[in-house]
């Protein structure tokens, strides 16, 4: 396991820690977030650390870089992360996505220079994003409380009991070259956050309370995508998400 790894384990390990410490002296209304106080505390802290670091970080990269460029990068990385989703597709035994996602992977590295140019969407094939977290919800492992982990924002204890997995299956983790790997890693945290310039001002703005928005909208996305957008009609959260 690498060093990076190991770091991203003990830091979730640690948060979790204090999760289970702070839980039992608050009292919360929503069933899903049992953590709330805690996980405002570390909203807040991204929060601050976004208006400090990240947002200006990606401004500049959207001003320094042409809009042809950032697609090209976008589209290198996507390519990039569409083997894992293609292996989380097998792991889901979803025979036709996988195919189709290996035909992607195929069509844009062959013909699109890498990946830098999107072929196979011009080509109707379709771009499906899966993780380990979506694989284990497939076969049925409940999401738990809704957690906010330090850096990387909205997650579940599924989600983040996958992380380190989904980690070590992106492609970029497995350069050797460390200054390669880490560019990579950096460019890729800027090309997400430059995406969601214009999205988190409006929710800022428009939010009576961004932090409930932004958890709703987090919850009922991650039973979209573990149901390939197509919800039970009334989904109960403590139940299992099995289709």
């Amino acid at each position: 396991m690498s060093h990076s790894m190991r770091r991203i384990l003990l830091l979730c390990a640690g948060f979790m820690v204090l999760a289970l410490q702070g839980c039992a002296s608050v009292q919360h209304a929503d069933v899903r977030d049992p953590w709330e106080s805690m996980n405002r505390s570390v909203y807040n802290f991204n929060d601050a650390l976004d208006n400090l670091a990240l947002k200006p970080a990606a401004k500049a990269y959207t001003a320094v870089l042409p809009s042809p460029v950032r697609t090209g990068i976008h589209n290198f990385l996507g390519n990039l992360g569409d083997v894992w989703s293609m292996a989380n597709s097998a792991l889901q035994l979803k025979g036709q996505a996988t195919i189709e996602t290996l035909m992607r992977i195929s069509v844009n590295t062959v013909f699109g220079l890498g990946g830098v140019l999107d072929v196979a969407t011009e080509m109707r094939l379709e771009k499906r994003k899966e993780d380990f977290g979506q694989t284990l919800g497939y076969w049925g492992v409940k999401p738990g409380p809704y957690v906010v982990l330090p850096l990387f924002g909205p997650s579940t204890l599924r989600d983040t009991v996958a992380m380190p997995l989904d980690m070590q299956g992106n492609l970029v983790q497995q350069f050797n070259d460390t200054a390669t790997r880490n560019v990579l890693s950096v460019t890729g945290a800027l090309d997400v956050r430059s995406g969601l310039l214009q999205t988190v001002d409006v929710v800022k703005a428009a939010a009576l309370d961004p932090y409930t928005f932004v958890r709703d909208g987090y919850l009922q996305k991650r039973i979209n995508d573990i149901h390939d957008g197509n919800p039970p009609a009334v989904f109960d959260y403590s139940e299992s998400e099995a289709p």
